[in-house]
């Protein structure tokens, strides 16, 4: 089967190419997936730059949709021919997070969905979202399940609520359709005229140019008379907290689980305070909350923005299109 390996230490022109023998047929409780699409996300990013104690020769990507193509003896919740997607946490079932490392994330502590084919317990997919294409599916393990939990899980949202999201990277785009179809008010920030039109176009009751309005949770308060945002979800980290905090209302909900602007800075814990806001990291979420939103996503009349598409072997191309940062919704892998 082809796959992608990563040789270390790491660093997009070390991503090769290889075939490999396929994967052995389930065993108990097991099914094999051919695996059709996968989508990029900072965290892979991250892994192929060169995450420290990334194993040499590690197949990159968290995220992947495909087609069961067999199934080991006892499995009855999938059969040949069911379209799934993967689990970010293959051994976080359900309940409150007990993890607080990768050691079991694919593409990461294991090898991940960049080859033809995997075989692997039950517990490590779900069923993809009915009506989906694999491209659409392979969105929603990382960028999807996040934005579902800050919202519904940990920040429970009711129609009404005013969402703050940051960007268009897949976690917030996700975030604005997601909050939209159930009632709330979006406002969106960003740096671009181009994608200022397209998230208006979206549902956006308001966009803010950050380059513009340095001071962009003044800008918030503004719009929302003075009272803030009901949730933000913060996918940018420490030179984006202290707006976000400033943006949020008293007794306000900030999602955190971006790490885009660095791994530390100051945090204006006064404000924080002062406001009883609750500021709560979160990294994607279980099984039972991806089921939870694919039956959800099946009621909704949108689907994933997928921004751009490349072929497997192009996986390196379509990493730079993401550290470049034009892009609107998900890049994906198509193979």
């Amino acid at each position: 089967m082809k796959a992608i390996q990563l040789q270390s230490p790491g660093g997009l022109e070390r991503l090769r190419s290889v075939d490999l023998p396929e994967p052995a047929a389930p065993k108990a409780g097991e099914i094999q997936v051919r695996v059709h699409a996968s989508s990029l996300n900072y965290h892979d990013l991250g892994v192929v730059l060169g995450k420290p104690g990334s194993a040499d020769r590690l197949i990159p990507m968290s995220d992947g949709a495909g087609v069961v193509t067999a199934v080991g003896a006892g499995v009855s919740e999938f059969k040949e021919g069911d379209a799934v997607v993967s689990c970010f946490f293959p051994t976080w079932q359900a309940g409150p997070a007990t993890i607080a490392d990768f050691l079991t994330v694919p593409g990461d502590g294991i090898d991940g969905f960049a080859r033809e084919l995997v075989t692997a317990p039950i517990t490590s997919f779900t069923h993809a979202p009915k009506g989906y294409t694999h491209e659409e599916a392979a969105t929603l393990t990382t960028a999807g399940l996040t934005a579902w939990r800050a919202l519904v899980i940990d920040g429970g949202i009711k129609a009404g609520d005013t969402v703050l999201v940051l960007g268009t990277g897949g976690v917030s785009i996700f975030a604005l359709q997601m909050a939209r179809s159930m009632g709330a008010r979006v406002i969106a920030t960003t740096s671009s005229a181009a994608k200022e039109k397209q998230l208006l176009a979206m549902g956006a009751s308001d966009v803010i140019n950050y380059r513009d309005n340095p001071q962009w949770g003044d800008k918030v308060l503004a719009l929302t008379g003075g009272r803030g945002a009901d949730i933000v979800v913060e996918v940018g980290g420490p030179s984006t907290l202290p707006q976000s905090i400033r943006a949020c209302r008293v007794g306000g909900h900030i999602a955190l689980m971006g790490v885009l602007t660095g791994f530390a800075g100051d945090i204006p814990t006064v404000e924080l305070m002062r406001k009883q806001q609750t500021l709560r990291g979160l990294i994607v979420g279980s099984r039972l909350d991806q089921q939870d939103m694919v039956r959800a996503l099946e009621r909704f009349d949108w689907k994933p923005v997928i921004d751009s598409q490349y072929p497997l072997e192009q996986i390196a191309a379509a990493f730079e299109h993401q550290k470049a940062g034009r892009h609107f919704g998900k890049v994906c892998l198509s193979f």
